[in-house]
């Protein structure tokens, strides 16, 4: 095919995009406007790639000719739903199909999947997609890595052989491109899973090296479940694995809804900090509260088989802590050691021997001090001198729903 100076212009262009940190999406559109203008027409174009991700099975790109565009994420259950079995795209990527090709303008003809007659009945006439495989790692079960591309025109001939070629030429192009970015995406993702958002961003930006790190101000939060010996041995692997999960769903998944970083699950045990900003220690202190609140209310919603609902400890403290990476040079982790840390451990025990769902330090309960009573001050193994503690006044099973 003999390129233009038009598609050498848009060529240069996605190069360009690719060298910079560009949006997927928003650069899927600049493509589409630009191949329009040149009189490369499709009113309708999608963009679809697989990911990497614990939630998410893959995402696409929706542009319209005068209507933006739509960024969608399907989740991995989405795969059984009515609209992905009966896809085009599910059956090129079962097919190991790299083209697929559908006149819409025939009338009465069959069409093999629902897609095609609502394209019709919108008035378009052709319809083309085309893989581009390349190796990402991805979740799903069929097909390669890479991105699809679907086109669809409303001209009245459809696509001629002339704009299918030119239409392949910048794919290779927009491949290139999308491979850069969804790399970029699919690493932070496993970043910011595997490590949280913050120590995610650390490693990312360079601070990989044994004893890398930052100290910070910081509420620890420290919970750890109450009982799970006994139930590890009542129940089967699958229905503990199944509470356990439960458990971690409720204490960090309402550390994260409050802005908190959960850094290390240990055993049954969750560590999580919520980081003391420049308004100082107040708001720290009153979200990990809320958010200590909110778990045993989860957890006392939990069902459990044959059992009585499940109940934690929570231990709240506050102070320096050095956040960075700690391990040997070969295998390292990235999480907050000192004093601090050790404290809410220690605390978080005491809530087992005083039988008290939560316990905080005086610095923690001022933040809120209608909420808490005194219950004494007591030795904790590796702190110097006895620290106060302080209780929840009313029941920490009580309703705190998280900010949405």
């Amino acid at each position: 095919m003999q390129t233009t100076p038009v598609l050498e212009a848009i060529e240069d262009w996605l190069i360009r995009e690719a060298l910079g940190d560009p949006d997927t999406a928003e650069m899927f559109a600049g493509l589409c406007q630009r191949m329009n203008a040149s009189g490369i027409r499709a009113e309708r174009a999608m963009l679809s790639w697989a990911t990497l991700h614990p939630l998410i099975e893959a995402e696409t790109v929706l542009w319209m000719d005068g209507g933006g565009i739509e960024l969608a994420q399907h989740r991995h259950e989405d795969a059984n739903s009515d609209e992905w079995l009966n896809s085009p795209i599910r059956a090129m990527l079962e097919r190991g199909d790299l083209r697929l090709r559908c006149p819409l303008s025939r009338s009465n003809a069959p069409f093999d999947y629902p897609l095609f007659h609502s394209l019709a009945d919108q008035g378009f006439t052709d319809y083309l997609a085309i893989a581009t495989p390349f190796a990402l790692p991805t979740a799903q079960e069929v097909g390669a890595s890479g991105i699809i591309v679907t086109w669809a025109t409303r001209a009245p001939e459809g696509f001629d052989q002339t704009t299918i070629e030119q239409i392949e030429y910048l794919l290779m192009r927009l491949a290139l491109a999308c491979r850069a970015t969804i790399q970029t995406r699919i690493a932070q993702t496993l970043a910011d899973t595997y490590l949280g958002r913050r120590a995610g961003s650390q490693v990312l930006a360079g601070r990989i090296r044994h004893g890398d790190g930052e100290s910070l101000d910081a509420v620890i939060f420290y919970t750890d479940l109450r009982g799970s010996t006994a139930l590890a041995e009542r129940l089967d692997p699958d229905a503990y694995l199944r509470l356990l999960n439960g458990y971690f769903d409720a204490a960090a998944g309402e550390v994260m809804a409050r802005g908190g970083e959960v850094l290390d699950f240990i055993g049954d045990a969750v560590l999580a900090v919520f980081p003391i900003e420049a308004e100082g220690l107040g708001p720290a202190a009153r979200q990990a509260l809320a958010a200590a609140r909110a778990v045993h209310a989860r957890l006392a919603a939990l069902p459990v088989p044959g059992a009585t609902p499940l109940t934690c400890g929570i231990g709240l403290t506050c102070g320096p802590v050095m956040f960075g990476n700690i391990g040997v040079p070969d295998r390292l982790t990235f999480s907050v050691i000192g004093r601090t840390v050790n404290a809410a451990a220690r605390i978080e025990a005491k809530t087992k021997e005083l039988r008290e769902p939560v316990l905080v330090t005086e610095e923690v309960a001022a933040a809120d001090p209608a909420s808490f009573r005194g219950v004494g001050r007591f030795a904790l193994t590796g702190v110097d001198r006895p620290v106060e503690l302080f209780a929840l006044r009313t029941p920490a099973v009580a309703s705190d729903p998280a900010p949405r």
